[in-house]
């Protein structure tokens, strides 16, 4: 194929442990030949002082690997010290930052990206944010193909880039209660960050046991992981610019090598789907939201997609 997407990193996503925080980042900076990483705490502030003091040091490594950081911003503020801490991180210029709520829009001091839970679902709503400073929009993961490549379009009319939501568990919702600690018969202010011992999410099953969701903390994830590598070609034909690939245990550094791979022709087909399911045996993978009739939908390899646009 040969084409070339700017892959990055998204922010991590689950309550791991400081030890563990700085040795993914290590590896991401040394080994992934990713071009972009999100850093920052995305979904409960709670987690923030673990790794806080260690931030300063993953910037600079990853930065010395050649990658480039972008802060990111916690997605639904409510407390003082937090809505404080969103508008001193806006109000930066030393480094690019990723939004995902839109009450850090007024404070913003640079250009900056917009992450996948603000709902661009439309050209006027991209060209809005393009307006106030917006160069790179994640866009929702549940947008299919129709929309992702209208609104791709309107990005570049701009000067803007495109970015899809490439694989991971995919981020759908956000709450102000932790579901996570009530599961284990705690409140949200006595959580004993029990989220830390699900790394990559709770898994939740329907009353007949099938897989369904995971949650995380406060956030609701995905049960599959969005895995996107076999539909390349057609992401390039609708001017994708970038693809999102979201933390997870494991080998994370094959994932992104495989996908950066795939992107310039040197592994195709089958052989994209085999490494990644070696990479990740457990994964249940989708791509319905592009390409299927329901999110958690695998279209098969070679079908025609449905066309829907919202």
């Amino acid at each position: 194929m040969g084409t070339r997407f700017e892959l990055t990193v998204g922010p991590l996503l689950f309550n791991w442990t400081a030890e563990a925080f700085v040795d993914f980042y290590a590896k991401v900076a040394d080994e992934s030949p990713v071009d972009r990483v999100v850093v920052g705490e995305l979904v409960c502030s709670k987690r923030l002082p673990f790794c806080a003091d260690r931030i300063p040091d993953v910037v600079e490594r990853l930065e010395r690997g050649g990658k480039t950081v972008v802060l990111g911003a916690l997605a639904l503020p409510t407390l003082e010290r937090e809505r404080r801490a969103a508008s001193a991180l806006a109000a930066q210029t030393e480094r690019e930052v990723e939004i995902d709520d839109l009450t850090l829009l007024d404070g913003m001091g640079a250009p900056f990206s917009v992450g996948p839970l603000v709902n661009v679902y439309n050209e006027n709503t991209l060209a809005f944010l393009a307006r106030r400073g917006a160069r790179r929009f994640c866009l929702p993961p549940e947008l299919p193909a129709a929309s992702v490549e209208v609104l791709a379009k309107a990005a570049r009319a701009v000067e803007a880039t495109v970015e899809v939501f490439a694989y991971g568990r995919i981020p759908l919702a956000i709450s102000s209660r932790c579901y996570h600690a009530r599961v284990h018969g705690l409140t949200k202010d006595s959580c004993q960050f029990i989220c830390a011992n699900d790394p990559d999410g709770l898994p939740v099953r329907t009353l007949e046991g099938a897989e369904f969701l995971a949650v995380n903390g406060v956030q609701t994830l995905s049960h599959v992981h969005a895995n996107l590598i076999g539909d390349l070609e057609r992401l390039a034909s609708a001017s994708v610019g970038g693809l999102r690939l979201s933390p997870h245990t494991g080998d994370f550094v094959a994932v992104t090598q495989a996908f950066a791979d795939a992107a310039v022709g040197r592994i195709s087909g089958e052989e994209r789907f085999a490494r990644l399911r070696k990479i990740a045996p457990e994964a249940e993978f989708s791509n319905g939201f592009l390409f299927g009739p329901c999110g958690a939908a695998a279209l098969p390899r070679g079908a025609t997609p449905e066309i829907r646009a919202v």
